[in-house]
Protein backbone atom coordinates (compact mmCIF):
# COMPACT_ATOMS: atom_id res chain seq x y z
CA UNK A 1 0.00 0.00 0.00
CA UNK A 2 1.23 3.50 -0.87
CA UNK A 3 -0.01 6.73 0.70
CA UNK A 4 -0.41 9.81 -1.48
CA UNK A 5 -1.39 13.44 -0.95
CA UNK A 6 -3.38 15.31 -3.56
CA UNK A 7 -2.03 18.78 -4.24
CA UNK A 8 -5.54 20.20 -4.74
CA UNK A 9 -5.32 21.45 -1.16
CA UNK A 10 -2.90 24.11 -2.39
CA UNK A 11 -3.05 24.48 -6.15
CA UNK A 12 -4.26 23.28 -9.53
CA UNK A 13 -0.83 23.87 -11.10
CA UNK A 14 2.21 22.49 -9.28
CA UNK A 15 5.55 24.15 -10.03
CA UNK A 16 9.03 24.37 -8.54
CA UNK A 17 7.62 26.95 -6.12
CA UNK A 18 6.02 24.03 -4.26
CA UNK A 19 9.32 22.22 -3.71
CA UNK A 20 9.62 23.00 0.01
CA UNK A 21 6.04 21.84 0.60
CA UNK A 22 6.60 18.60 -1.29
CA UNK A 23 9.80 17.95 0.64
CA UNK A 24 7.85 18.28 3.88
CA UNK A 25 5.17 15.93 2.53
CA UNK A 26 7.93 13.42 1.84
CA UNK A 27 9.45 13.97 5.29
CA UNK A 28 6.04 13.29 6.83
CA UNK A 29 6.19 9.81 5.33
CA UNK A 30 4.13 10.02 2.16
CA UNK A 31 5.12 7.80 -0.73
CA UNK A 32 3.87 10.19 -3.38
CA UNK A 33 1.81 13.17 -4.40
CA UNK A 34 -1.12 13.52 -6.74
CA UNK A 35 -0.47 16.20 -9.34
CA UNK A 36 -3.38 18.16 -10.88
CA UNK A 37 -3.09 18.51 -14.65
CA UNK A 38 -5.06 21.38 -16.14
CA UNK A 39 -2.62 23.93 -17.58
CA UNK A 40 0.78 23.37 -19.13
CA UNK A 41 2.40 21.10 -21.67
CA UNK A 42 4.37 17.83 -21.34
CA UNK A 43 7.71 19.65 -21.02
CA UNK A 44 6.56 21.30 -17.79
CA UNK A 45 5.47 17.97 -16.32
CA UNK A 46 8.69 16.25 -17.39
CA UNK A 47 10.64 18.86 -15.38
CA UNK A 48 8.28 18.42 -12.45
CA UNK A 49 8.76 14.65 -12.64
CA UNK A 50 12.53 15.12 -12.44
CA UNK A 51 12.07 17.27 -9.32
CA UNK A 52 9.84 14.62 -7.73
CA UNK A 53 12.47 11.99 -8.48
CA UNK A 54 15.04 14.14 -6.69
CA UNK A 55 12.75 14.57 -3.68
CA UNK A 56 11.93 10.86 -3.61
CA UNK A 57 8.20 11.13 -4.29
CA UNK A 58 6.24 8.89 -6.62
CA UNK A 59 3.25 10.44 -8.32
CA UNK A 60 -0.25 9.99 -9.68
CA UNK A 61 -2.28 12.54 -11.65
CA UNK A 62 -5.77 14.00 -11.45
CA UNK A 63 -7.84 16.21 -13.72
CA UNK A 64 -11.39 17.26 -14.59
CA UNK A 65 -13.28 19.11 -17.29
CA UNK A 66 -15.26 22.18 -16.22
CA UNK A 67 -15.48 23.96 -19.55
CA UNK A 68 -18.94 23.42 -21.15
CA UNK A 69 -17.31 23.46 -24.60
CA UNK A 70 -15.57 20.18 -23.66
CA UNK A 71 -18.05 17.42 -22.94
CA UNK A 72 -17.42 13.77 -23.69
CA UNK A 73 -21.17 13.08 -23.76
CA UNK A 74 -22.11 16.23 -25.69
CA UNK A 75 -22.41 17.03 -29.38
CA UNK A 76 -19.74 16.22 -31.96
CA UNK A 77 -17.73 19.42 -31.41
CA UNK A 78 -17.87 19.13 -27.63
CA UNK A 79 -16.74 15.52 -27.75
CA UNK A 80 -13.86 16.34 -30.09
CA UNK A 81 -12.73 19.12 -27.74
CA UNK A 82 -12.98 16.79 -24.74
CA UNK A 83 -10.95 14.07 -26.44
CA UNK A 84 -8.31 16.61 -27.44
CA UNK A 85 -8.14 17.80 -23.84
CA UNK A 86 -7.80 14.27 -22.52
CA UNK A 87 -5.10 13.47 -25.09
CA UNK A 88 -3.01 16.39 -23.82
CA UNK A 89 -3.63 15.52 -20.16
CA UNK A 90 -2.57 11.89 -20.77
CA UNK A 91 0.57 13.09 -22.54
CA UNK A 92 1.35 15.33 -19.56
CA UNK A 93 0.75 12.46 -17.10
CA UNK A 94 3.11 10.24 -19.08
CA UNK A 95 5.77 12.97 -19.11
CA UNK A 96 5.31 13.37 -15.36
CA UNK A 97 5.93 9.66 -14.87
CA UNK A 98 2.40 8.96 -13.60
CA UNK A 99 0.79 5.68 -14.58
CA UNK A 100 -2.54 6.59 -12.91
CA UNK A 101 -4.76 9.48 -14.03
CA UNK A 102 -8.05 9.79 -12.17
CA UNK A 103 -11.03 12.05 -11.70
CA UNK A 104 -14.49 12.72 -13.17
CA UNK A 105 -13.09 12.28 -16.65
CA UNK A 106 -16.34 11.16 -18.20
CA UNK A 107 -18.42 14.35 -18.44
CA UNK A 108 -18.30 18.09 -17.75
CA UNK A 109 -18.17 18.84 -14.04
CA UNK A 110 -21.20 20.77 -12.84
CA UNK A 111 -23.08 20.65 -16.14
CA UNK A 112 -26.61 19.28 -15.95
CA UNK A 113 -29.37 18.54 -18.45
CA UNK A 114 -32.19 18.54 -15.89
CA UNK A 115 -32.68 14.78 -16.11
CA UNK A 116 -30.73 11.56 -15.88
CA UNK A 117 -28.33 10.29 -18.54
CA UNK A 118 -29.90 9.14 -21.78
CA UNK A 119 -28.93 6.03 -23.73
CA UNK A 120 -27.45 8.31 -26.40
CA UNK A 121 -25.25 10.07 -23.83
CA UNK A 122 -24.03 6.74 -22.47
CA UNK A 123 -23.23 5.57 -25.99
CA UNK A 124 -21.37 8.81 -26.74
CA UNK A 125 -19.43 8.42 -23.51
CA UNK A 126 -18.48 4.81 -24.26
CA UNK A 127 -17.18 5.75 -27.71
CA UNK A 128 -15.24 8.71 -26.31
CA UNK A 129 -13.70 6.56 -23.58
CA UNK A 130 -12.60 3.88 -26.02
CA UNK A 131 -10.74 6.49 -28.07
CA UNK A 132 -9.19 7.93 -24.90
CA UNK A 133 -8.34 4.43 -23.67
CA UNK A 134 -6.41 3.66 -26.85
CA UNK A 135 -4.25 6.75 -26.37
CA UNK A 136 -3.80 6.02 -22.66
CA UNK A 137 -2.70 2.46 -23.46
CA UNK A 138 -0.12 3.77 -25.92
CA UNK A 139 1.26 6.11 -23.25
CA UNK A 140 1.25 3.55 -20.41
CA UNK A 141 -1.44 5.34 -18.41
CA UNK A 142 -4.53 3.88 -16.72
CA UNK A 143 -7.51 6.24 -16.43
CA UNK A 144 -9.63 5.85 -13.29
CA UNK A 145 -13.14 7.24 -13.82
CA UNK A 146 -14.77 8.61 -10.69
CA UNK A 147 -18.42 8.27 -9.68
CA UNK A 148 -19.44 11.71 -8.39
CA UNK A 149 -22.36 12.69 -6.20
CA UNK A 150 -25.56 13.96 -7.83
CA UNK A 151 -24.73 17.59 -7.06
CA UNK A 152 -21.61 17.51 -9.26
CA UNK A 153 -22.57 15.32 -12.23
CA UNK A 154 -25.39 13.17 -13.54
CA UNK A 155 -23.74 10.55 -15.76
CA UNK A 156 -22.47 8.22 -13.00
CA UNK A 157 -23.24 8.75 -9.31
CA UNK A 158 -22.74 5.26 -7.87
CA UNK A 159 -20.25 2.45 -8.26
CA UNK A 160 -23.04 0.27 -9.70
CA UNK A 161 -23.59 2.83 -12.45
CA UNK A 162 -19.87 3.21 -13.03
CA UNK A 163 -19.33 -0.56 -13.28
CA UNK A 164 -22.18 -0.87 -15.77
CA UNK A 165 -20.69 1.92 -17.84
CA UNK A 166 -17.19 0.42 -17.76
CA UNK A 167 -18.69 -2.78 -19.15
CA UNK A 168 -20.11 -0.69 -22.02
CA UNK A 169 -16.70 0.92 -22.59
CA UNK A 170 -14.84 -2.38 -22.48
CA UNK A 171 -11.29 -0.98 -22.48
CA UNK A 172 -8.54 -2.28 -20.14
CA UNK A 173 -7.08 1.19 -19.62
CA UNK A 174 -10.39 2.75 -18.57
CA UNK A 175 -11.10 1.65 -15.03
CA UNK A 176 -12.69 2.95 -11.81
CA UNK A 177 -11.71 5.15 -8.91
CA UNK A 178 -13.36 4.83 -5.51
CA UNK A 179 -13.80 7.97 -3.40
CA UNK A 180 -15.01 7.78 0.22
CA UNK A 181 -16.56 11.28 0.10
CA UNK A 182 -18.84 10.54 -2.85
CA UNK A 183 -19.61 7.01 -1.64
CA UNK A 184 -20.70 8.47 1.71
CA UNK A 185 -23.32 10.56 -0.12
CA UNK A 186 -24.58 8.20 -2.80
CA UNK A 187 -24.10 4.60 -1.67
CA UNK A 188 -26.51 2.80 0.62
CA UNK A 189 -23.58 0.51 1.47
CA UNK A 190 -20.28 2.37 0.89
CA UNK A 191 -18.16 -0.59 1.98
CA UNK A 192 -20.02 -3.00 -0.27
CA UNK A 193 -19.66 -0.56 -3.16
CA UNK A 194 -15.89 -0.95 -2.87
CA UNK A 195 -15.90 -4.69 -2.28
CA UNK A 196 -18.24 -5.53 -5.18
CA UNK A 197 -16.05 -3.76 -7.70
CA UNK A 198 -12.60 -4.29 -6.26
CA UNK A 199 -11.29 -5.74 -9.54
CA UNK A 200 -12.35 -2.63 -11.45
CA UNK A 201 -10.76 -0.16 -9.05
CA UNK A 202 -7.41 1.30 -10.07
CA UNK A 203 -7.19 4.12 -7.53
CA UNK A 204 -8.66 5.13 -4.16
CA UNK A 205 -9.28 8.61 -2.75
CA UNK A 206 -9.64 8.88 1.01
CA UNK A 207 -11.69 11.98 1.76
CA UNK A 208 -13.58 12.88 4.91
CA UNK A 209 -17.30 13.59 4.74
CA UNK A 210 -16.60 17.34 5.00
CA UNK A 211 -13.47 17.10 2.78
CA UNK A 212 -11.31 18.15 5.71
CA UNK A 213 -8.96 16.09 7.90
CA UNK A 214 -9.37 12.32 7.36
CA UNK A 215 -10.38 10.71 10.64
CA UNK A 216 -12.30 13.63 12.12
CA UNK A 217 -15.68 13.01 10.50
CA UNK A 218 -18.23 10.27 10.05
CA UNK A 219 -16.71 8.12 7.30
CA UNK A 220 -16.65 4.51 8.63
CA UNK A 221 -12.87 4.39 8.56
CA UNK A 222 -12.23 1.16 10.46
CA UNK A 223 -14.62 -0.76 8.23
CA UNK A 224 -13.22 0.95 5.12
CA UNK A 225 -9.62 0.03 5.91
CA UNK A 226 -10.59 -3.54 6.79
CA UNK A 227 -12.48 -3.97 3.52
CA UNK A 228 -9.68 -2.50 1.40
CA UNK A 229 -7.00 -4.54 3.13
CA UNK A 230 -9.03 -7.76 3.04
CA UNK A 231 -9.68 -7.28 -0.68
CA UNK A 232 -6.00 -7.51 -1.48
CA UNK A 233 -5.84 -3.97 -2.85
CA UNK A 234 -2.22 -2.89 -2.45
CA UNK A 235 -1.96 0.34 -4.42
CA UNK A 236 -2.55 4.05 -3.78
CA UNK A 237 -4.58 5.43 -0.90
CA UNK A 238 -4.53 9.15 -1.65
CA UNK A 239 -5.85 11.91 0.60
CA UNK A 240 -8.08 14.38 -1.22
CA UNK A 241 -8.94 17.42 0.86
CA UNK A 242 -9.87 20.98 0.02
CA UNK A 243 -9.51 24.39 1.61
CA UNK A 244 -10.12 28.06 0.95
CA UNK A 245 -6.63 28.94 -0.26
CA UNK A 246 -7.66 29.07 -3.93
CA UNK A 247 -10.91 31.06 -4.31
CA UNK A 248 -11.86 29.49 -7.67
CA UNK A 249 -11.28 25.93 -6.44
CA UNK A 250 -13.00 26.69 -3.12
CA UNK A 251 -16.04 27.93 -5.04
CA UNK A 252 -16.04 24.87 -7.32
CA UNK A 253 -15.88 22.49 -4.36
CA UNK A 254 -18.31 24.56 -2.24
CA UNK A 255 -15.84 25.15 0.57
CA UNK A 256 -17.20 28.13 2.51
CA UNK A 257 -15.38 27.64 5.83
CA UNK A 258 -12.03 26.46 7.12
CA UNK A 259 -12.04 22.69 7.56
CA UNK A 260 -8.75 22.44 9.48
CA UNK A 261 -6.41 24.60 11.52
CA UNK A 262 -3.90 24.54 8.66
CA UNK A 263 -3.01 22.52 5.53
CA UNK A 264 -0.14 20.98 7.50
CA UNK A 265 -2.63 19.49 9.96
CA UNK A 266 -4.53 17.91 7.06
CA UNK A 267 -1.59 15.99 5.65
CA UNK A 268 0.22 15.24 8.90
CA UNK A 269 -2.83 14.04 10.84
CA UNK A 270 -4.22 12.44 7.69
CA UNK A 271 -1.04 10.46 7.10
CA UNK A 272 -1.01 9.21 10.68
CA UNK A 273 -4.70 8.28 10.42
CA UNK A 274 -4.08 6.15 7.32
CA UNK A 275 -1.01 4.39 8.67
CA UNK A 276 -2.68 3.60 11.99
CA UNK A 277 -5.95 2.57 10.34
CA UNK A 278 -4.15 0.29 7.90
CA UNK A 279 -2.15 -1.34 10.68
CA UNK A 280 -5.28 -1.86 12.79
CA UNK A 281 -7.08 -3.42 9.83
CA UNK A 282 -4.62 -6.31 9.92
CA UNK A 283 -5.56 -7.21 13.49
CA UNK A 284 -8.44 -9.68 13.98
CA UNK A 285 -11.71 -8.19 15.17
CA UNK A 286 -12.49 -9.19 18.75
CA UNK A 287 -15.70 -11.20 19.12
CA UNK A 288 -17.69 -10.62 22.31
CA UNK A 289 -19.54 -13.71 23.51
Amino acid sequence: MKVGMCMFLWTTHVTGEHEALMRDIRATGFDGVEIPIFDGEPDHYARLGALLDEIGLERTAVSAMGDPSMNLIGDRAERAAGIAYMTRVIDCAAALGATRLSGPLHSTLGRFSGEGPTSEERARSAASQRTIGDHAENRGVVVGLEALNRFECYLVNTMDQLAEHLAEVGHPNIRAMYDTFHANIEETDPIGAFTRYRELIAHVHLSENDRGVPGRGNIPWAETFRAIRASGYDDWLTIEAFGRGLPALAAATRIWRDLAESPEVVYRDGHRHIREGWAAAEAPVAVVA
